[in-house]
């Protein structure tokens, strides 16, 4: 919900300078509107839009990023989930208590995953979460292999284990972008002045109000989806945990 708000503040100081350009125009005195001042006007604020356009582009592209890279790690994790139950039914039904414990801690995840609940999303790192986990590891290291087939299958275990967790405390550590909000406000202020400019530019009529208001909109809009893309696990704009219910009706077979 805080992203729309942003957005909406964002909306409101683009729109709102476009405004107030259209109001200056009516009130400055015709010397500062001649095609000479105008066209400076025009030179600075097509520099002005010019980086503003980069550091949009650029943002946008590292959001969109970090969006598809939680998303790969969260479907090879799957694939390495279905891998180490696959390895552990192999070593024979001593795992059995093993692979119950990864399809339990497993389903808990995708069902706190799946919730889009930042609250719920927290229990991820908690320490009954860490808790399972060195549960798992311990009883993973507890396996006695009596033959050298046994040996080579927990090892490898072990070793899909730890790809596994290092994917998930990858996850958790992306799980909130990193959005420099004095980067956010400089861009918003470029933007602002801007479309101050093209306020200056035209006449008061609805024409030329309603296309500020739809090229204002845009801009929030814009600005709503890097900050909905910089958060892959909640938001309306997140990662599909479909392959992982998939992986999870693999489990135990």
């Amino acid at each position: 919900m805080h992203h729309f708000v942003i957005a909406f503040i964002v909306f409101c100081c683009v729109f709102g300078s476009a405004v107030f350009g259209l109001c200056l125009r009516a009130i400055l005195p015709e010397r500062h509107l001649s095609e000479e001042s105008i066209g400076v006007v025009k030179l600075t604020t097509g520099l002005i839009a010019t980086m503003a356009a980069l550091v949009l582009g650029l943002l946008i592209s590292s959001a969109k990023s970090s969006l598809d890279t939680v998303n790969g790690e969260l479907v090879h994790n799957a694939a390495n989930v279905v891998q180490l139950d696959r390895v552990l039914a192999k070593f024979g039904p001593d795992t059995q208590e093993v692979r119950g414990l990864l399809k339990l801690t497993y389903g808990m995840s995708i069902q706190i995953l799946s919730s889009g609940d930042p609250a719920q999303l927290a229990r991820l790192g908690s320490p009954e979460a860490t808790q399972r986990v060195e549960t798992f590891e311990r009883k993973l290291d507890e396996l006695s292999p009596r033959t050298a087939a046994q040996r080579q299958l927990q090892a490898s275990a072990v070793e899909i284990a730890d790809q596994v967790l290092a994917a998930r405390r990858l996850t958790l550590l992306q799980r909130v972008g990193a959005l420099p909000m004095p980067l956010l406000v400089i861009l918003v202020v470029w933007l602002s002045v801007i479309f101050a400019a093209f306020g200056m530019f035209g006449s008061f009529n609805w024409t030329v109000l309603a296309a500020l208001f739809l090229g204002a909109l845009s801009t929030s809009g814009a600005i709503f989806l890097i900050l909905e893309m910089n958060t892959p696990l909640d938001g309306l704009i997140t990662v599909s945990v479909e392959p992982m219910r998939e992986a999870l009706a693999m489990l135990g077979k």
